[in-house]
């Protein structure tokens, strides 16, 4: 009976976030991009900008952050972190940088 409860709960819980047009992603905390995982370091991420390999990276500058790149999901940010599309929705920081920084449209 009591997964029964569980389950009746969270088609409920379902139900109300997507008639309340709720991302469904929002729901789970958001799992943050692991700064050594193969698809981070292969794209030189930093959770702060500027630890960013200068000799890597000579055309980086301070001002490139992931909080004003435009894979950067704002809308969905959680404790200076948010969803980013390069990173399959991981978490990168608002401070943090990678090399496929590319200016948001304004």
């Amino acid at each position: 009976m009591h997964k029964r409860r569980i389950f009746l709960r969270s088609i409920s819980t379902f139900a109300v976030a997507t008639a309340a047009g709720i991302p469904l992603s929002s729901l789970a905390a958001l799992q943050k991009l692991d700064p050594k995982d193969p698809q981070a370091v292969s794209l030189g991420y930093t959770e702060d900008t500027t630890k960013a390999d200068k000799k890597k990276y000579p055309n980086h500058t301070a001002s490139q952050m992931c909080s004003n790149c435009q894979f950067y999901q704002t809308a969905q940010q959680e404790d200076g972190y948010a969803p980013c599309t390069i990173f399959a929705g991981k978490g990168v920081a608002a401070k943090g940088w990678c090399s496929a920084w590319t200016k948001k449209a304004a």
